[in-house]
């Protein structure tokens, strides 16, 4: 069996083990799974390519918990709005003139963006799914994919949306050698009635599968939710059963001790999208108190509308330094905790921990090489602090998913990214506002 060997790098693991190896070594073989990882050993002849890194770093690709890829379309349009005026009034009418085409061509400028700023693997929640499978599947990303349903409107329209979303989570779960997952997502409490909701839950009961929705992203959401039901979104959720299946939420802002103890209680993981709520004003999550309840916090961009780009770094220098400066402790969450919330976190987020989040033997190949011969990663102290402290997405050179590589030399080798561009400007230019 042919095998590509990795030599001459900084080897960041994310692994409990081993955090890294200098001059150290990855080896994966054809179906892209890591047979070996430590010092570069002295006999090279038996691998079928070698590849200097020359000392760069290794680490693996950065998991996105939380998204609408075709959004992008979207970016820089109605910045600087509250999240419900943003939404209902802006982008929702927009999102109505929605075409396969626009989903399509959205959805790849996304991809494009993340695999080459080092997210190798990440969580979608749109409509026209089939389109963003088929650009997931030929851009050699890894995805957990779910049609979000919003229940406005009559029973045929969320008994259509339901089926649709159904259909699509059974024909394209473990598809493209497996790179593509799927979940059932409700969009929300609050654009969701709870017998669409049970409903929801009932089916991915049905079909084995995890749920994701947004949930207590704003204050008014909660007010809203209280007044409606009678009950804060959180324990809503519960009494309806949601959390008897894995779920992930996303936000999850503003919840109270005794909802966090809930979510503790069914596990269910938070995909925090610190850029997104602070731009919204949508107020800062309580993580540094989730996790000492010991939630599973994870990093997610929200779409590139509201944050606006996909550089998961980012998010990874905010999560690192704003709960330290809102909470006057420099202890709270430090470098190394950090990326794991974006590397193995991420990928317990989404149940894929056995396969992806760490560089270890017997998981896939899911690396990203960062271009270290630049002043800010010097001296070479510490890598993981020059990760989350120093780098950005800017930095990725060379990005490889289950041991194919799809970016190198920071080029997408398996995306046209000037037609992409060329695309979405053109589509942009078909909206009526």
């Amino acid at each position: 069996m042919s095998k590509t060997i990795l030599v001459n790098g900084t080897i960041i693991t994310m692994n409990a083990k081993d955090d890294k190896f200098e001059s150290g070594a990855i080896v994966f073989d054809q179906d892209g799974v890591i047979t070996y990882v430590g010092k570069t050993p002295g006999n090279l002849t038996e691998y079928a390519e070698v590849i200097d890194l020359k000392g760069n770093y290794v680490m693996p690709g950065l998991v996105n918990t939380h998204g609408h890829l075709s959004m992008s379309l979207l970016r820089g349009y109605a910045d600087d709005l509250p999240l419900q005026t943003w939404l209902e009034e802006k982008m929702w009418p927009l999102e109505g003139q929605y075409t396969p085409e626009h989903a399509k061509w959205g959805a790849y400028l996304s991809i494009v963006e993340m695999l080459k700023t080092g997210t190798t693997t990440f969580v979608d929640m749109y409509d026209n799914m089939d389109q963003i499978a088929m650009a997931v599947e030929v851009s050699g990303a890894r995805a957990r994919l779910c049609r979000g349903m919003i229940g406005f409107g009559s029973e045929e329209l969320r008994a259509s949306k339901l089926e649709e979303a159904s259909s699509f989570a059974k024909e394209w779960h473990n598809q493209a050698e497996g790179r593509i997952t799927t979940m059932l997502s409700p969009h929300s409490p609050y654009t969701c009635t709870p017998d669409f909701i049970e409903k929801i839950i009932d089916r991915a009961e049905e079909l084995d599968l995890p749920v994701h929705t947004h949930m207590s992203e704003t204050k008014y959401e909660v007010d809203q939710n209280q007044k409606e039901y009678g009950e804060r979104p959180v324990r809503h959720l519960e009494k309806l059963g949601m959390f008897n299946r894995p779920t992930l939420v996303a936000h999850a802002v503003h919840v109270n001790d005794e909802e966090m103890d809930i979510l503790a209680k069914y596990d269910v993981k938070v995909s925090h999208n610190i850029i997104s709520n602070l731009k919204l004003a949508s107020g800062v999550a309580p993580i540094p108190r989730m996790l000492e309840k010991g939630i599973n916090v994870s990093l997610g961009t929200d779409s590139s509308a509201s944050n606006n780009n996909l550089d998961l770094f980012e998010e990874l220098k905010l999560v690192a330094t704003l709960h330290k400066g809102v909470n006057y402790d420099s202890t709270l969450i430090p470098a190394k905790k950090a990326l794991e919330l974006a590397t193995i976190d991420g990928a317990s987020s989404i149940w894929l921990e056995d396969q992806v989040g760490s560089l270890e033997v017997g998981k896939k190949a899911d690396m990203v090489v960062l271009d270290t011969n630049q002043p800010f990663f010097h001296p070479k102290h510490d890598p993981i602090s020059h990760v989350v402290y120093a780098a950005s997405g800017r930095d990725v050179k060379d990005v490889f998913v289950q041991g194919k590589q799809v970016v190198k030399n920071r080029e997408c080798l398996t995306v046209d990214e000037e037609k992409v561009i060329y695309e979405v400007n053109r589509l942009f230019n078909t909206f009526k506002f």
